[in-house]
């Protein structure tokens, strides 16, 4: 059979199970992979991946759903965690953030409701640190609502929604109709369901899924009304404990180092997996090709007892020769012994014209989505990750499956 030919047949078997029919393997991952693979270029890998077609994928510890799968799922919603798992994802992420009577909820910051549910369209609008302001001449229609401006019983009313706001809108309508041209509405039109975090936990396991939590920064000053940055990042850890889930199933993640050495010292069980979020590319004079810029090294975190970083795509490559290959900062931190996992897989839209953001440090050298593939072979094969972060989880998995990672 030809390769169109073959790709053709395999994009279909893929496509199969979203339309509900059964396979040997219960995961998901229609026809994006196929997708992918036939825009690569006729190498190696492309054979690899082409050969895997059509066979039943696995549900894999290497395909980390991003806040679920928020692609086309509106994040951290019941619809978008249950997506992420149909797609083969063994770990799902439900960033934590708090309440203004400090329950813990799913959300990406404490201060995004007004652009990931509809809250200025509710009669909770009038809560919100700040309220719709419309475009004009000299500046952007903005708005800001925290989690923190409500209850939990509160927060439970709202519908999720695609994360996105229109800076140009006049009405709180359009302000809500900004869902970029590459995502969709489609799966959130009707609303996603917001979740607790005690509730994300129930529903992840019965998913057959792990859990890789995220302590978010707070928005309100700390101590938040007697609760403490410790106070938090201890009631994060005590929801899995009261839940029954082993320390073996949770990677805490933070931004903020002080929290993952908190978990280290404090609950050593869960420190052991406890992920640091390395954001020091923001810093000034950072520089992944230039180890010595990295305060702490790799070593003197590994010597804290961290075991786990996870930065961005683009700092773990670089450009050599006109190939994609590890940057320093890879090789140091395999160096030091320390876990990597990166983030994030499909949130840059097309990769056409150097594939934006997460892919600057080899933008040179990419042009289409066929490089996608590409990129992530690299990730896993030279640099060693993990695990990836990915808004598309079956994109992931397909791969991970074809390749034997668990």
């Amino acid at each position: 059979m030809s390769n169109p030919a073959r790709l053709a047949l395999a994009a279909l078997l893929c496509a199969v199970p979203f339309a509900g029919a059964a396979l040997a393997s219960d995961v998901q991952v229609g026809p994006r992979p196929g997708f992918l693979v036939g825009k690569m270029a006729d190498r190696a890998l492309k054979d690899k991946l082409m050969a895997c077609m059509g066979e039943p994928v696995d549900k894999t510890l290497f395909s980390i759903g991003h806040r679920g799968a928020p692609l086309q799922f509106a994040e951290h919603t019941k619809e978008s965690y249950e997506a992420a798992a149909a797609m083969g994802a063994g770990i799902i992420e439900c960033d934590v953030t708090f309440t203004r009577d400090k329950e813990l909820v799913c959300r990406h910051a404490q201060n995004d409701l007004h652009t990931t549910t509809n809250i200025l369209a509710t009669d909770l609008a009038g809560n919100c640190t700040k309220g719709f302001t419309p475009a004009t001449a000299d500046g952007k229609a903005s708005a800001e609502c925290r989690t923190s401006d409500i209850t939990l019983d509160e927060f439970l009313t709202l519908n999720g929604k695609m994360d996105a706001a229109n800076s140009a809108a006049q009405t709180v309508d359009e302000y809500m109709d900004g869902t970029a041209k590459w995502r969709t509405d489609l799966y959130a039109a009707a609303g996603g369901t917001v979740m607790t975090h005690k509730q994300s936990i129930a529903l992840i396991a019965s998913l057959g899924a792990k859990f890789t939590p995220e302590l978010k920064s707070p928005s309100v000053e700390m101590p938040f009304d007697g609760f403490t940055q410790a106070d938090y990042a201890q009631k994060m850890i005590d929801e899995y404990k009261e839940a029954g889930i082993p320390a073996s199933d949770v990677w805490p993640q933070s931004f903020n180092l002080e929290d993952v050495l908190y978990w280290i010292e404090n609950e050593p069980e869960f420190g052991a997996q406890a992920v640091y979020l390395d954001g020091r590319y923001s810093d000034n004079g950072f520089d992944p090709l230039k180890p010595e810029t990295l305060k702490p090294s790799m070593q003197e975190l590994a010597d804290k007892g961290v075991r786990y970083i996870a930065p961005p795509i683009w700092v773990l490559l670089t450009v050599e020769n006109g190939k994609i290959v590890p940057s320093a900062y890879a090789l140091e931190a395999r160096k030091a012994g320390l876990n990597i996992i990166s983030w994030s897989f499909e949130r840059s839209g097309p990769l056409n014209s150097g594939g934006g953001w997460y892919y600057q440090s080899v933008s040179d050298v990419i042009s289409s989505d066929g490089q996608m593939y590409e990129v992530l072979d690299v990730l896993a094969q030279d640099v060693g990750i993990a695990g990836m972060f990915s808004d598309w989880p079956a994109t992931v998995s397909y791969y991970a499956s074809c390749m034997g990672l668990k």
